[in-house]
């Protein structure tokens, strides 16, 4: 999929085949979070500017990956990504519910705040991920930690029959390889459709090394 240099929510929507009602929550969302960034540091100053591009379809890509997939745990779910995105893909699908888990509370109202007004298939959990047990299709997350910390926070989720879907940069073989020293894991990973140089790494059966 080429990414148009001018991309907003019409290249979205070209791209990924969302609906009307699918874009509309996502470009409230983006409304919400860049109004609640001015009062608490929820992005970095380029996320405005990547936010469609870069953010949303980093996220959204997930279901390509897993389309079968109703539920997710989103460890670390800080300002919605991928978590947020995923829940406003998944409105109006039966069973869908995205668990969104984060440690730090006034993140946490800003997530609370997104669920309630769009109505999202969403459940905002205030604690650290590895103390949530949750059964779920899929977990995920998006700059948390390094992988090998990452399958630790993780390992409860994946213990219980979900699959391990982590979006990654230019340094995942380095991570792979560290992670293997103390892990065992089957992983694969897949090209990013937000950026050249990411990957989805896939980890299933994951046990300690």
């Amino acid at each position: 999929m080429a990414i148009p240099q001018a991309y907003g929510p019409a290249g979205f929507q070209a791209a990924f085949g969302a609906t009307d009602a699918q874009v509309a929550d996502l470009v409230r969302f983006e409304a919400l979070l860049f109004d609640w960034n001015q009062r608490m540091n929820l992005v970095g100053p380029s996320a405005q500017a990547e936010f469609w591009s870069r953010h949303v379809l980093d996220s959204a890509q997930l279901l390509r990956v897993a389309p079968e997939a109703l539920t997710f745990a989103d460890l670390g779910a800080g300002a919605g990504f991928p978590g947020i995105v995923l829940a406003c893909l998944l409105k109006g699908r039966e069973g869908a519910q995205v668990h969104l888990i984060e440690s730090m509370a006034k993140r946490c109202r800003f997530l609370s705040e997104v669920v309630r007004e769009l109505a999202l298939p969403a459940t905002v959990h205030n604690a650290r991920a590895e103390d949530v047990t949750l059964k779920v299709d899929v977990v995920t997350a998006r700059a948390v930690a390094p992988l090998v910390r990452l399958l630790d926070y993780a390992r409860p989720y994946l213990k219980r029959g979900a699959v391990g879907l982590f979006l990654k940069g230019q340094d995942v073989e380095v991570e792979l390889a560290e992670a293997s020293k103390s892990w065992k894991f089957e992983s694969h990973l897949t090209p990013s459709l937000s950026h050249t140089l990411g990957r989805i790494v896939e980890i299933k059966k994951v046990s300690r090394a």
